[in-house]
C-alpha cells in the first residue's frame, strides 16, 4: 500500500475520471475528485458514488470529493486530468490560475484522449504550451472502460511519459492485484492511438449497422491500424507502439463492444440517426465525431492518406450516405498490403 504518498487530484468527474479515482485509491492513494458541476459533485459526496455514470461502484474511503478546485489541488504532487479534448486546454490554464497552491514540482498526467480542432495538437503540445514550467508529463491510455474498471475487472493500460521515470511511478500508483499499468516513452504513439480510434469505432459501428458482417469489420480494424501507424510515424512516434495496447489494444476494444460512445455513434448512423440526435441519446461526448475531423484534417496537412477516416469524416461532415462512403472505399485501386502510402 501507498500510505505515505502525497494525495493525487483528478480533475474531471465523468465516467472515466471516477473510474481511475476509485482505481488510485484501490491501489492505496489518497485521492481527490474535483468535477466542475457542483450539484453533481455534492450528491456524490453524499452518495459516495458517481450516481449518474458509475453507480454500482461505490468511492474507496481514500476517495475525498471536492468542489473547491483548490482544495483538490492543495499539496498534490501529481494532477490527473480527465476531460474531453475540447475543454483540455481551458482546463489546463484553470490549472495555471490555481498553480501556487499545488506541490513544488508536481507531476501532470492526462487521459484525454484527441486532437485539439483549431491546432491540430495532440495534448502532450497542448500541455507543454499551456503549463511551460511543468516538467513531468504523461498520458494515460488503453483499452479501458470506465464501467469495468469502476467493478475492479482486470484492465490493462498504457502510461507513456517525459521523463521515464514519472512513467515508472505513475503506473506503480495504479497498479493493483486486478489492475496492470506499462510504460513507454512514446507519447507521440500513445496519443495518436487514443485519438484516431475513435474515429475508426464509428466505421465499425456503421459497418456492422448496416450488416457488413464479420469479415468487413475485422478488414475496417485492420486497415484502420495501417491508417493510424502511418499518421503516427508522420508525427514522429514509434512504429512499434501502434501493436500495443494503446493502439491496437484500444482499437479492438473501441470497435467491437457496445459499451464504445463511438461503435454506438456509427449504429446510429448506420439506422438513419443524424450525429447530433445520435449523440443525445447517447448522452455523453462522442470523441469520435470531433476526432474525424481534427485527424482528416491534420492528415491532410501532412499528407498521410487515411480512407477510412476521409469517408468518416465526410458522413459526419458533408452529409455523405454510408453506402456511397462504402463504395468510395471499396472502388479504391488495388494495391500492395503492405504499401505505406494507402
Amino acid at each position: 500500500m501507498n500510505d505515505n504518498r502525497a494525495p493525487m487530484a483528478v480533475i474531471g468527474a465523468g465516467s472515466w475520471g471516477t473510474a481511475l479515482a476509485i482505481q488510485l485509491a484501490r491501489a492505496g492513494n489518497d485521492v481527490r475528485l474535483w468535477g466542475r458541476d457542483r450539484e453533481a459533485i455534492d450528491v456524490m459526496r453524499r452518495e459516495r458514488c458517481n450516481t449518474r455514470y458509475l453507480p454500482d461502484a461505490p468511492f474507496p474511503e481514500r476517495v475525498i470529493v471536492e468542489a473547491d478546485l483548490d482544495l483538490a489541488l492543495a499539496g498534490a504532487t501529481t494532477v490527473l486530468v480527465v476531460v474531453p479534448s475540447h475543454a483540455f486546454r481551458a482546463t489546463l490554464s484553470s490549472l495555471q490560475a490555481h498553480a501556487d497552491v499545488i506541490g513544488n514540482g508536481f507531476g501532470l498526467a492526462w487521459a484525454t484522449k484527441g486532437l485539439e480542432m483549431a491546432s491540430g495538437e495532440l495534448p502532450h503540445q497542448v500541455a507543454a504550451g499551456t503549463l511551460p514550467a511543468v516538467q513531468r508529463l504523461a498520458v494515460l491510455s488503453g483499452p479501458t472502460f470506465a464501467t469495468e474498471v469502476g467493478a475492479g475487472l482486470p484492465t490493462a493500460m498504457t502510461v507513456a511519459a517525459r521523463p521515464m521515470s514519472f512513467a515508472d511511478e505513475l503506473a506503480a500508483r495504479l497498479s493493483s492485484q486486478a489492475f496492470r499499468a506499462y510504460t513507454s516513452g512514446d507519447m507521440i504513439g500513445v496519443e495518436v492511438g487514443g485519438a484516431v480510434k475513435n474515429a475508426l469505432a464509428i466505421a465499425a459501428g456503421l459497418a456492422d449497422g448496416l450488416g457488413f458482417g464479420a469479415n468487413a469489420r475485422v478488414a475496417l480494424i485492420n486497415r484502420g491500424l495501417r491508417e493510424m501507424t502511418r499518421f503516427g510515424i508522420a508525427l514522429g512516434a514509434d512504429e512499434e507502439t501502434f501493436a500495443g495496447l494503446a493502439a491496437m489494444g484500444d482499437l479492438v476494444l473501441t470497435c467491437t463492444d457496445d459499451q464504445s460512445r463511438n461503435r454506438r455513434m456509427g449504429l446510429a448512423l448506420a439506422a438513419g440517426q443524424g450525429a447530433e440526435r445520435a449523440a443525445a441519446a447517447i448522452g455523453q461526448v462522442v470523441e469520435g465525431v470531433k476526432a474525424a475531423k481534427a485527424v482528416h484534417q491534420q492528415a491532410q496537412r501532412l499528407g498521410v492518406d487515411m480512407p477510412i477516416v476521409e469517408q468518416i469524416y465526410r458522413i459526419l461532415y458533408e452529409n455523405v450516405d454510408p453506402r456511397d462512403a462504402v463504395q468510395a472505399l471499396m472502388g479504391r485501386a488495388s494495391r500492395s498490403e503492405n504499401d505505406r502510402e494507402s
